[in-house]
């Protein structure tokens, strides 16, 4: 099975473009849209060639997740802890978008290798902003402290308009998926997908790897959400972290994994839907095959019936022919 990467190759890709020629004037204006409507505009003025704005537009949060001025609660102090003084935040950010950032170029660490990997982590900014308030529960669970609304319900937006469950605990963090798909194909494969990607959990070498129930009604944790978040067309996918699964360098590839669950499981249903289109169409082609192999050959036929020729013997002819 295929991971999503944390950052954004075309992101990526245009800071590494700029960062080698900054001493090159350009200007830049890009405007794009990526996975769960998360959408990026970078731009570069002629007058400041080194200073990138960079936009970032989030999912339409619903009711149920918490935002402060348009971020998710923890966003702000997650972006200072990730990228230091070299980004600023702007405030307010630009029309249209939850979140604007600048970027003095000639400010980047000389050294090649820490300056890519600095750049690698802008480029992972929406991991930064929309993960912040699961690594803020999760550093708690690693670390062991009570967090401050335990026992509670925690919304996180993933998905226009559509949000994850938390359930923080001492020991245990429970995270709720109400998996829902528009198209009734997508919902036959996820159902399965999921079904056979809990089984697979029981396997022998994953017994590391948290906890994975699916159940087609809400489980008990959801008790309390409201109505419109338990609408679930593909039924309910529930993980149960413990402190080994956040320990270290693990904290956050567990984040990213969490956040991005439902694009994960949407990319390889399309990715079923695909194969099974591919082999659908390979069999009608063999059958076509087929059957024009079983056809008469008409033409040759015509053509060997046209190319005989008769000739009618009178009855003197008839007996000449007969005695010789």
């Amino acid at each position: 099975m295929i991971l999503l990467q944390s950052h954004s190759r075309f992101l990526l890709q245009t800071l590494l473009n700029r960062v080698h020629s900054l001493d090159k004037a350009v200007e830049l204006d890009y405007n794009w849209v990526e996975f769960d409507d998360v959408r990026f505009h970078i731009q570069v003025s002629l007058k400041n060639s080194h200073v990138l704005l960079l936009s970032v537009s989030l999912p339409s949060p619903p009711a149920e997740a918490i935002f402060f001025n348009g971020l998710p609660f923890g966003a702000i102090e997650a972006i200072k802890a990730a990228y230091g003084v070299i980004v600023q935040i702007l405030d307010p950010p630009k029309d249209g978008f939850n979140l604007t950032l600048k970027l003095n170029m000639s400010k980047l660490p000389p050294d090649e290798e820490y300056r890519h990997t600095l750049l690698v982590k802008i480029a992972s900014v929406r991991e930064v902003v929309l993960g912040a308030p699961l690594r803020v529960i999760l550093k708690k669970l690693g670390s062991r402290v009570v967090a401050p609304n335990k026992d509670r319900l925690v919304a996180i937006v993933h998905r226009p308009n559509e949000s994850f469950f938390l359930v923080p605990q001492v020991e245990k963090v429970t995270v709720v998926y109400p998996m829902r798909f528009t198209d009734s194909i997508d919902i036959v494969l996820a159902t399965s997908f999921l079904q056979e990607f809990v089984e697979a959990r029981r396997t022998a070498g994953l017994n590391s790897a948290p906890s994975c129930l699916w159940s087609p009604s809400p489980p008990p944790e959801l008790e309390g959400a409201p109505a419109e978040a338990l609408s679930a067309n593909a039924g309910f996918v529930t993980f149960v972290i413990f402190p080994r699964h956040v320990e270290g360098k693990k904290l956050d590839h567990t984040v990213w994994s969490l956040s991005t669950f439902h694009a994960y499981v949407s990319y390889h249903v399309k990715c079923s839907e695909g194969f099974m289109h591919t082999r659908m169409r390979r069999r009608v082609e063999s059958l076509i095959q087929a059957l024009d192999r079983a056809k008469p050959n008409v033409e040759n036929s015509k053509k060997t019936a046209q190319s005989r020729s008769f000739k009618r013997l009178s009855l003197n002819e008839a007996r000449t022919n007969s005695k010789s």
